[in-house]
C-alpha cells in the first residue's frame, strides 16, 4: 500500500506532512484520479468512487465479538445503526460516531475501521449513524436525526446492551460538526444528562477560514481544499443563511453545560485554526477540553491507521480518554 519516500513526487500542500500520512494523502488522491480520470461527476457519481477509494483503508482492524445494525425512528425519519460490540461486559457504555465527508460523502463502511478501532481500545460499544447526505436533505435533518437518535438510545439502548447513562458523542470533521451540534441542542432542550463526552476529530466548526490558512493547508493535493470547505459547507447550507446558527457552526455557541471534549487536531489542516480558536472558548466557558495537536497529520489522517503510527498513536489517545470519561476509569 505504501511507496518508497524517493518516489513521492513533491507537493506544495503537503510540505511538512509525516511521510507515513504523506503516502496516505498521495494514494487516497491518485486513486481519486484513476476512477475519475478528472472528469466532473455527480455527487452520487462522487459518492460511489470515494466509496472505492476509501475501501483499502477500512480493511483490518480488530474484530468485534458481534456487529448488527437496527433502523430507528426519529422526527426526521427512520436511521440506520451499526452497532459495534468489541466483547465488553453489558450494559456498556458507547460512543456514536458520526463519519465524515462534508454532509455530503462517505458511509459507515468507509468509517468501519474507525469505528472498530475505537470500539477494541476503549472498550466501549460504538454506534454508527448513517444520517442523511447533503445536498437531498439540508440543515437541520441529519441533526436533528442524530438528536433523535440519542434520545431513541436512552430510551431503548438498553435492549442493545447499551448503558444509556454513559454515552459519548464522537466523529470526524463534518461528524464532529453533528457531535456538537446535537450537544448544543440537547443541552437547550434541558436534557444534557444525555451526553457524557464528545471526541471531536477535525472538526467543522464554521465555515471561514483563515486566508493564510487557506493558502497553506488548502491547495490542491490536500485532503480537504480551500474549494472544498465552501462546497460541502453550501450543500449543508443549501444557500440559507446558516452561519450565524450555533447548532451549524459552533464557533458561534454560547457553550457552558456542555460535558468534556477530547479535540484531535492535525497540525496540516485549513481547519486547525478554528480549533484552536474553539478550544479557548471551550476552556473559557468551563467545559473540560483535552487538545491533542498532532504534528504533520492532515485532515482525514485517522483513517490511515494501518500504515501510520502517528494515526495510531491519535486513536489510542481518544481511546484512553473514552476511557477514563465513560469507560473503565483507566486512563
Amino acid at each position: 500500500m505504501s511507496e518508497p519516500m524517493n518516489e513521492l513526487p513533491d507537493v506544495p500542500a503537503l510540505r511538512g506532512v509525516d511521510p507515513d500520512i504523506r503516502r496516505f494523502v498521495m494514494r487516497v488522491n491518485a486513486d481519486y484520479e484513476r476512477h475519475t480520470g478528472g472528469r466532473e461527476l455527480s455527487v452520487a457519481e462522487m459518492r460511489e468512487v470515494a466509496e472505492k477509494v476509501r475501501a483499502p483503508w477500512r480493511q483490518g482492524g480488530p474484530v468485534m465479538s458481534r456487529t448488527r445494525e437496527v433502523t430507528v425512528p426519529t422526527p426526521r425519519g427512520p436511521v440506520r445503526l451499526r452497532v459495534h460490540d468489541p466483547g465488553v461486559t453489558q450494559p456498556a457504555p458507547a460512543l456514536v460516531y458520526m463519519h465524515g465527508g462534508g454532509w455530503t460523502l462517505f458511509s459507515l463502511d468507509t468509517h468501519d475501521r474507525v469505528m472498530r478501532e475505537y470500539a477494541a481500545r476503549a472498550g466501549v460499544m460504538v454506534v454508527g449513524v448513517d444520517y442523511a447526505l447533503s445536498p437531498e436533505v439540508r440543515f437541520p435533518v441529519a441533526l436533528e436525526q442524530v438528536v433523535g437518535v440519542v434520545r431513541w438510545l436512552g430510551e431503548h439502548g438498553a435492549a442493545l446492551g447499551i448503558d444509556p447513562g454513559r454515552l459519548a458523542l464522537g466523529g470526524d470533521s463534518a461528524g464532529g460538526s453533528l457531535s456538537i451540534g446535537a450537544a448544543l441542542a440537547l443541552r437547550d432542550a434541558g436534557e444534557p444528562g444525555r451526553v457524557q463526552g464528545l471526541l471531536l476529530i477535525y472538526p467543522a466548526f464554521d465555515r471561514d477560514c483563515s486566508a493564510e490558512a487557506l493558502e497553506r493547508y488548502g491547495n490542491p493535493g490536500a485532503v480537504l481544499t480551500a474549494d472544498e470547505v465552501i462546497y460541502f459547507w453550501d450543500n449543508y447550507a443549501g444557500g440559507a443563511d446558516i452561519l450565524a446558527n450555533p447548532l451549524a457552526c459552533a464557533i458561534h455557541a454560547r457553550l457552558a453545560g456542555l460535558p468534556p471534549v477530547c479535540m484531535t487536531i492535525p497540525e496540516c489542516d485549513v481547519l486547525t485554526e478554528t480549533s484552536a480558536v474553539m478550544a479557548g472558548k471551550l476552556e473559557a466557558a468551563g467545559v473540560s477540553v483535552a487538545y491533542h495537536l498532532y504534528p504533520g497529520a492532515t485532515h482525514s489522517f485517522i483513517e490511515a491507521v494501518s500504515i501510520s503510527p502517528l494515526a495510531d498513536r491519535a486513536i489510542e489517545d481518544g481511546a484512553r480518554w473514552l476511557r477514563a470519561t465513560i469507560g473503565t476509569g483507566r486512563a
